[in-house]
This record gives structure tokens, sequence and C-alpha cells, in this order.
């Protein structure tokens, strides 16, 4: 049986080229090649056999795949780019004066010389057009990871046809679930949208989107876009949680990397403070952003300091949902009341009681400041101890 390898971990191990320019060439992927030979089939009623220069299937319309190791090698021995062995058509496919593939073309019709050079000449062309997709894929990757010079950021772009000068931005998605579960070839076919976005990834933790913008877009437009891809890629994988971070948009090619760096903060930090959110902006982040670069010795500094030892998140339930209701409507005494469905007076008994226990009256607007803070602080604290485990 043909083993078909198509998620994004396995897929990027098998045909990621190292580097920006050399290192292993990368082919056709099997699946892209058995459904150019399937099509190939369904029209001409011909069986193909698609095997590498040591004779290994890789692609077949047929159930059980052809035996030909033998007569592969001696073909790829010969000087010949067509012939006929034991009654099939046998074609050679190039990159670059380099022997790829071999195609093998059998069936009854008499046609079947010219519909195996046909046959060839697309899966010539696909190499051809593959690999200017691998040259743009890979380019885009090393652009994100700053692996290259500026004056070949330019260079390169200028020979891929990528424009340099107009707005861009990343957009970061993450799934609760292993990336195994998710086709990297599949999320580019849900969510590719114009010819000039590019959709890859440069681990195997989340999927990348680099989109182009209309002159006119702002952050309106982009959280729209967000929303767009998470219903698309929730209604083809209902099982699946995804979060979708996305930084500031850029000008220029070169800063791309900047945003892409501002969307993996935001995926960060959207997990500590604003874990009930499927989509999170750089822009939004607010002081989570600063707490999030704190050294964890400075921030238990400062909780003790503020509550002399003892940590905000020993309240009670009662306690900790009204300081958040308290903080919500932004100190509003008569609002948090009335959401909560207690008298004015029982919410000012509690701040009175809260005051006395910390020293810190949250009507007051520098002690709300504080204790608002040191709730983050200690949310962060917590989640990089879990992230030590």
């Amino acid at each position: 049986m043909l083993r078909r390898v198509n998620v994004i971990g396995k897929e990027m191990n098998q045909e990621e080229p190292v580097g920006v320019s050399g290192g292993k060439k990368k082919m056709i992927s099997n699946q892209i090649l058995q459904n150019t030979i399937e099509g190939l089939k369904s029209i001409s009623r011909i069986d193909f056999c698609v095997l590498d220069t040591e004779g290994k299937n890789l692609a077949s319309t047929l159930s059980e795949p052809w035996e030909c190791e033998e007569p592969v090698l001696a073909f790829v021995a010969s000087p010949a780019e067509s012939q006929v062995i034991r009654g099939c058509q046998f074609f050679k496919i190039f990159d670059e004066q380099q022997l790829e593939y071999v195609l093998l073309a059998g069936g009854e019709a008499e046609d079947v010389y010219m519909v195996g050079k046909l046959a060839a000449f697309q899966i010539q062309s696909l190499l051809v057009a593959y690999k200017e997709r691998v040259d743009k894929d890979n380019f885009i990757k090393n652009l994100l990871l700053d692996n290259l010079l500026l004056v070949d950021i330019y260079n390169r772009a200028k020979k891929l046809h990528i424009d340099t000068e107009v707005r861009r931005v990343i957009f970061l998605i993450e799934t609760n679930h292993e990336k195994d579960s998710i086709a990297l070839d599949n999320v580019r076919t849900l969510l590719g949208g114009k010819a000039k976005d590019f959709i890859t990834a440069v681990d195997e933790n989340n999927i990348i989107v680099v989109k182009e913008l209309m002159e006119t877009d702002g952050g309106r437009e982009l959280e729209r876009d967000a929303q767009n891809m998470l219903d698309i890629l929730k209604g083809e994988n209902a099982e699946e949680h995804f979060h979708i971070a996305y930084g500031t948009i850029v000008n220029d090619i070169k800063e791309v990397s900047k945003s892409y760096k501002e969307a993996k903060l935001a995926l960060d930090v959207g997990k500590i403070f604003f874990d009930e959110k499927d989509i999170i902006a750089y822009s939004t982040l607010g002081i989570g952003r600063l707490i999030y670069q704190l050294p964890i010795p400075l921030c238990k500094m400062f909780i003790k300091e503020i509550f002399e030892g003892k940590s905000p998140d020993e309240f009670d339930e009662e306690t900790l949902a009204t300081i958040n209701k308290f903080f919500e409507n932004s100190l509003n005494v008569s609002e948090t009341s009335r959401q909560l469905y207690i008298h004015r007076n029982t919410l000012v008994y509690r701040l009175d009681k809260l005051q006395k226990s910390t020293g810190l009256d949250l009507r007051v607007f520098e002690d709300a400041i504080t204790f608002k803070i040191a709730l983050m602080v200690v949310k962060y604290m917590k989640y990089m101890e879990s992230m030590e485990y």
C-alpha cells in the first residue's frame, strides 16, 4: 500500500530543505503525485506508476504496485529518456538536468506513449511550480527567524517576485492537539485567500499566516480576519480548540520578523492573562506584556512587600469574585453591587474587610492599580511554575 505523508511535522521533516540556498532537494509529496496520476488515469484510462531512481514505488494507480526495481535501475543507467520494457512505457523526469523520477505507463490503449509523455510533462511542470513555492516558503521561514542579512532579504525577494513595500501582519495559529492532526496543506487550502499571502510553519507548534493588507486595513479588519480564520478552522476541525494571536502591521518586508515576534509574545501572554479569549492581539496586551518580562525573584519580592508574605490568591472565592467584578466595572460600586445581586452596603462591607486585611482600599485608584498588578503577577508566577513541571 502507498503510504501518504501529509501531516505538518512529518511533511516538514521529509521535505524541508536545509538553509536558504542549497541542502537537500525538496521533491513533490507522494500525495500530490498520487492525486496527479489518478486524475490522468480518469481521463486516459491508462495506469501510471511513479518511482524514484532506486525503483521505490512512490505513487501508483494500481491496487498492487508493479515490481520493477531491476528494470528501473537498468533504465536509469541507460542514456535513453524513454523506453519500452516488459510492455510498459518508461519515462525519465528531470529536475534541472538531474533525474528525479521514473514514470511508468501501461495499458491496452494505442496512445500509451503520447499520454505517458503528457503525464511526464505534467509532473515536470509540477516540479517547477512546487520548487518555486518551496523557494518562497523557505525564504519566508528564514525571514521570520531573522536568518537573513538585510541585503539578502531584498535580493531574494526580488528574485522570487515578492513585494517588499506592502503592509503585512503575522497571524499565529495554535491548537490544543498535536500538530500531526492538522495538515499544513489543508490549512493552506482552508485559509488560502490572496495569492500573495503565505502560510507556513517554522516548528511543530504553530501555523503562521503572513497576510498582505490593504492600505485602509486597521485593527477592526485584523480582528475580523482572525475571527474568520477561527470560524473556518473550527468548522473543519470541530474537536480542536484554536488560539490565534497577531502582531502589529509592518510596512516593509524586513519588519515581518518583528510582527512574528509580537504574535508569539501575544500568544504566550494571552495564555496567562487572557486564557478565556481565543483571539488576542499584541496591541491589547497592556500591562500583561510588561509583567511577562519580569524575573520571578523580583515578582516574589513585590508580592512579599505588598502583602507581607500573604498571596492575594489565598482569598476565598466570594472575595475574589467581588474584586474581579469591581475591576470589570471600573471601580463603580453601584454597578458592581447590581451585577453581583447584592446590596451596596454589602459590597462596601466586603471592600472594608479587604482593606483591613491588606491595607489596600480598592476604591482608591492607586491602591486598585497595585492590587490589580499583584493579582496579575501571582497569575504569571503560577503559570511559570507550571511550565517548569
